[in-house]
């Protein structure tokens, strides 16, 4: 008895997500979403993810724990010439293709001609905190244009533009990659807002692609293919949304 107590105390301090996956509750990857959703408490405080506990530390779980797995996240990898909602008569859209879980939904938009990272689920509490551009979260596209790109373009696009119809653009941060090619972080989602900042520098693009929502990225997924968010990806992600219980 005394010999398995002392095994147990040399294991402390212990990871969080380790002690919840030792006490049959979740898996290690499992245990940093609970986390990140503020379902478990530490001596009475939300636990963060990376957390340590020593021994004695009080652990509770939330009783809406039992309703953890229902929901689902995901990224998907749009193909250029699939719509992401709506498809008129011969289009396709991302649900077409996908095959997500049934109650899986896009959260916005890529149009037509664009392609890259789009984030699905069935949680309804992320859309208004990951489109409103009150939440200032970053959004990261490669763009390729028809002409090399001056110095004079960086400037006017990173300080905020006016753009046709009395819109203007909130100060951005881009770069270039090459003499054809920028990356741009945007914090707001105006319709078609690169292509028509580009076309009123009388640039056109070329290509236009999503490479990263947040800390999500879009990395080695090839078009049509979608993976699932788990683990301390998903965690990280659900933590910068703020979410609480």
């Amino acid at each position: 008895m005394d010999k398995n107590n002392n095994a147990e105390k040399s294991e402390y301090p212990m990871r969080i997500n380790k002690y919840l996956a030792q006490k049959g509750i979740c898996s290690r990857r499992e245990a940093d979403v609970l986390v990140a959703r503020s379902l478990v408490k530490i001596n009475g405080r939300n636990a963060k993810v990376g957390d340590k506990i020593s021994e004695g530390d009080q652990v509770d779980v939330s009783k809406k724990v039992k309703n953890f797995k229902k929901l689902q996240y995901f990224v998907f990898n749009k193909p250029i010439g699939i719509v992401t909602v709506s498809p008129a008569e011969g289009e396709k859209s991302v649900a077409d293709i996908a095959d997500f879980p049934e109650g899986v939904f896009t959260v916005g938009r890529l149009d037509k001609d664009s392609h890259g990272l789009i984030v699905a689920t069935n949680d309804g509490r992320i859309t208004d905190k990951l489109l409103n551009p009150k939440y200032d979260h970053e959004k990261e596209y490669r763009v390729r244009v028809d002409k090399k790109l001056k110095d004079r373009f960086f400037r006017i696009v990173c300080g905020g533009m006016d753009l046709e119809g009395g819109e203007i653009t909130k100060p951005c941060k881009a770069r270039k990659i090459d003499d054809y090619t920028f990356s741009i972080v945007l914090s707001e989602g105006k319709r078609h807002q690169i292509r028509r900042m580009c076309s009123a520098l009388d640039y056109r693009v070329l290509d236009l692609k999503r490479v990263r929502v947040m800390s999500i990225k879009l990395g080695a997924l090839h078009a049509g293919e979608k993976r699932e968010l788990v683990g301390e990806e998903l965690a990280e992600f659900l933590q910068k949304l703020k979410f609480v219980k």
